[in-house]
């Protein structure tokens, strides 16, 4: 596969998932935008790892939540490369807890990141897209989305609209050689799952029949996938990269 004259765009891609699927993308021959909103340091070091390999990064901060911001983001890109062909929208936060106490405040900061986020980035992104006439919108959901899971039902709402909004995407844009498919992580090895207490690991590794955690670049290579010519007749589709914990 070859991203060469590719530029990508990863919101959240300074860390984690999102910089492994930044440094895929790159190892590939795409131009890589990394995407941060308070973590400039993990952004530069995302950059710093790309263009020691050889590869092309920069980085770009903006919030997926504020659409002001997105636009200005993205207009930035564009002026630069003239051209957006790979948008990964990977940013996502969590608020847990349970829904009878749940405060309305960490049900829309969920939303309006996970969700909402995504909606601006693809709104932004897709004229330049139709222009060109080709175009890769990925988006990072979660087994959460298909499955739901106590204790986050803000996270399964946000995660599992964005499979309807990938889909619909899909049909909008597949006339004009835009695809949009996702990928849905299970349990990966992050720093997140790192801090989980040993009881809480245990329970989740039983209920995956490979019986360990997967590794953000798991993930990444279901992305490079998707963005490749290799996957020019995939679209409103979702990579489900879970071990086996949920078979949809």
């Amino acid at each position: 596969m070859s991203l060469n004259e590719r530029v990508a765009l990863v919101t959240g891609g300074s860390r984690g998932i999102g910089r492994a699927i930044c440094l895929r993308l790159a190892e590939l021959g795409a131009t890589v935008v990394v995407n941060y909103v308070s973590r400039p340091d993990a952004a530069d070091e995302t950059v710093a790892i790309i263009e020691k390999a050889g590869g092309k990064a920069l980085t770009c901060r903006f919030n997926v939540a504020d659409g002001k911001e997105v636009q200005a983001g993205v207009k930035e890109i564009l002026a630069n490369f003239g051209q957006i062909d790979i948008l990964v929208n990977n940013a996502g936060i969590t608020r847990d807890g349970l829904i009878a106490m749940m405060k309305e405040e960490s049900w829309d900061q969920v939303l309006d990141t996970n969700l909402k986020g995504a909606y601006h980035c693809i709104k932004a992104v897709s004229r330049s897209m139709m222009k060109k006439r080709w175009g890769r919108i990925i988006t990072i959901t979660s087994v959460i989305g298909f499955a739901g899971n106590a204790g986050q039902a803000n996270y399964a709402a946000a995660k599992a609209g964005l499979a309807g909004l990938t889909r619909s995407v899909a049909r909008e844009l597949a006339s004009r050689g835009i695809t949009a498919n996702g990928v849905a992580p299970g349990y990966i090895d992050t720093d997140m799952t790192r801090g989980l207490p040993e009881a809480v690991t245990e329970k989740i590794l039983s209920e995956i029949p490979m019986n360990s955690l997967g590794t953000p670049e798991d993930v990444a290579g279901a992305v490079a996938y998707l963005a490749s010519d290799e996957a020019r007749y995939v679209t409103g589709q979702f990579i489900h990269v879970n071990g086996g914990m949920f078979m949809g």
